[in-house]
C-alpha cells in the first residue's frame, strides 16, 4: 500500500520538476542574443529535398550566418523536411519547434500565396511569420525560341505562341495571366517534368517558349543568351533586374487599351502585384511566430551582414547561385499587402491563373544512358557515367527516383563507382525517372 505521506510527496516532486523546466525556459527566453546563442547548436529547417536551389541557398544560409551573430553559435545543422511544396517545414517551425531562435526556416516561396488563397494544409498564418530576408528576388522571364514568330509582347497579342508547361505552377500561371487579364495568345502543351525539360523540348521544336526565373534560364543555357537563341520579352518582377535593363516589366503592358474590357487597370495590376511578390521574396528564411524580438532583430542583422561579406558572396558565386538581398522587414510588408487583399480578389486571382484553353499533355520521352558508373556526389543525389566516351550525369532523387540494383530496389547511395547503370531520364543533367544498375 502506498502511504499518503509518499503520494504528497510524489506530487510535490512533480510540481517541482514542471517549476525547474518552466524557470528554465524563462530564463532562456529573458537571455539576452549573445547569451543565448553562445556555443548553442541552431536547425535550418530547408522545405524542400536536398540538392536543389533552396537547399543549396539553406545549407549557404547555415555555413556563414553563425559568424554573423551574437555570442556565436557552436554549429547549425540543417534538415530537410520535404513535403506539400514546404508546407510541412512550416507547420513544424510555426507550431512544433522551439519559439527561442535556434530553428530557422528555408521554406519556398509559395508558403505565404499557398496559406492565402485558402490552400489545404497550412496551419500557419504568414504575416505572423518572423520573416528574416531573402537571398534573391527571383525575377521572371517571358521568353521564346529565335525561330519562333513571336518575338515581343506585342506580337504575342496578335499570334499564337506555344508554350510548354509542367502544370499547377509558374510555367501554368503566368501565361495564363496574361492570356486571361490581357488577351495574349499562349496555347499551353503540360505535362513536362521541369522548366529544364521544356527548354530540351524547345530546341526540338515541339514548342516555342516558357516563363521561368531569369536566374535559371541564364544559369541553365547560358550560351542561348550569348548566342542571340531566345527573345527575352517581359519581365515578371516588381523591379527590373540588374542584367535585363531593357526589357519591359509586365507592369508597362497594362494599359486601359490593352487590358481586356471587364477590368480595370487597377484590379490587373493588383492582381500582378500579388502574384509577384512571391517572386520578390525569391529565397525566404523565416522563424517562428513567437521568438523574442530582440532574437528577430539579432538574426535580421546578421543576415544584413552576411551578405555583403566577401568570403560569402565568393561560396554564392563559386556555386552559381545570385544574391540580390531582400530584407526581412520589406517581406514582412510584402505579407501585410497580400493578406489585406479582399477575399473576392484572392478567389477571382485563383481562377485567372489557370489555362482555359484546351489542355493538350506531352509524354516526354526519355533517353537510355548506358555505362560504368565513374563516380557519385552527395550521398548518390548526383551519378555519372560514361556514355559512348563523354560523361554524363543523372541527378537523382530521393522520393521521384527510382533506383534499382540487380533488380532490387535500393537507397541512392548504394550506387558506386565502377557498377554498370541505366539512366531513364530526359537528357544529360537532368533528373532521372529510373537508374538502373548491376554490380
Amino acid at each position: 500500500m502506498i502511504s499518503k505521506k509518499m503520494t504528497i510527496s510524489r506530487g510535490l516532486a512533480g510540481l517541482l520538476g514542471v517549476a525547474v523546466v518552466a524557470t528554465t525556459t524563462m530564463a532562456a527566453m529573458a537571455a539576452s542574443p549573445a547569451e543565448f546563442y553562445k556555443g548553442r547548436k541552431l536547425q535550418m529547417i530547408v522545405g524542400s529535398d536536398p540538392g536543389g536551389g533552396y537547399d543549396t541557398y539553406g545549407r549557404l544560409v547555415a555555413r556563414h550566418i553563425g559568424r554573423f551573430l551574437p555570442g556565436k553559435p557552436s554549429r547549425i545543422i540543417v534538415k530537410n523536411m520535404p513535403g506539400a511544396a514546404s508546407i510541412v517545414s512550416v507547420n513544424y517551425v510555426y507550431n512544433v519547434a522551439p519559439q527561442d531562435g535556434s530553428v530557422m526556416g528555408a521554406p519556398q516561396r509559395s508558403i505565404p500565396f499557398a496559406q492565402i488563397l485558402g490552400k489545404k494544409g497550412p496551419r500557419y498564418l504568414s504575416s505572423k511569420i518572423n520573416w528574416l530576408g531573402s537571398l534573391n528576388n527571383e525575377a521572371g522571364v517571358v521568353y521564346t525560341w529565335h525561330k519562333a514568330k513571336v518575338k515581343t509582347m506585342q506580337d504575342a497579342f496578335k499570334h499564337v505562341a506555344i508554350f510548354g508547361a509542367v502544370g499547377p505552377n509558374d510555367t501554368e500561371y503566368y501565361p495564363s495571366l496574361l492570356n486571361n487579364t490581357m488577351g495574349a495568345k499562349f496555347k499551353l502543351v503540360m505535362g513536362y517534368s521541369s522548366s529544364t525539360t521544356i527548354r530540351l523540348a524547345m530546341e526540338r521544336g515541339e514548342v516555342e517558349g516558357q516563363t521561368q526565373s531569369w536566374s535559371s534560364l541564364r544559369n541553365g543555357n547560358p550560351e542561348w543568351i550569348s548566342g542571340n537563341k531566345v527573345n527575352v520579352f517581359v519581365q515578371l518582377s516588381l523591379k527590373k533586374h540588374p542584367d535585363l535593363p531593357n526589357v519591359p516589366l509586365v507592369f508597362d503592358f497594362i494599359t486601359k487599351e490593352q487590358i481586356l474590357p471587364q477590368f480595370t487597370v487597377d484590379e490587373v495590376k493588383t492582381y500582378w502585384r500579388l502574384m509577384l511578390t512571391e517572386k520578390a521574396m525569391g529565397r525566404p528564411f523565416m522563424l517562428g511566430p513567437k521568438v523574442p524580438a530582440d532574437r528577430v532583430a539579432a538574426m535580421r542583422k546578421a543576415f544584413t551582414a552576411m551578405v555583403s561579406e566577401k568570403k560569402f558572396l565568393a561560396e554564392a558565386k563559386k556555386r552559381r547561385r545570385e544574391i540580390v538581398f531582400v530584407s526581412g522587414g520589406e517581406i514582412q510588408k510584402m505579407i501585410g499587402s497580400m493578406a489585406a487583399a479582399p477575399k473576392k480578389t484572392i478567389e477571382n486571382l485563383a481562377s485567372l491563373i489557370r489555362y482555359k484553353g484546351p489542355i493538350k499533355r506531352v509524354k516526354e520521352a526519355l533517353a537510355r544512358h548506358s555505362g560504368k558508373v565513374t563516380k557519385t556526389k552527395k550521398g548518390g543525389r548526383r551519378i555519372y557515367l560514361m556514355f559512348k566516351g563523354k560523361e554524363v550525369k543523372a541527378k537523382v532523387s530521393g522520393s521521384r527516383t527510382k533506383v534499382m540494383l540487380n533488380g532490387k530496389k535500393v537507397k541512392r547511395k548504394k550506387i558506386k563507382a565502377g557498377m554498370t547503370c541505366t539512366f531513364v531520364y530526359p537528357g544529360a543533367g537532368q533528373e532521372a525517372k529510373e537508374v538502373n544498375c548491376k554490380k
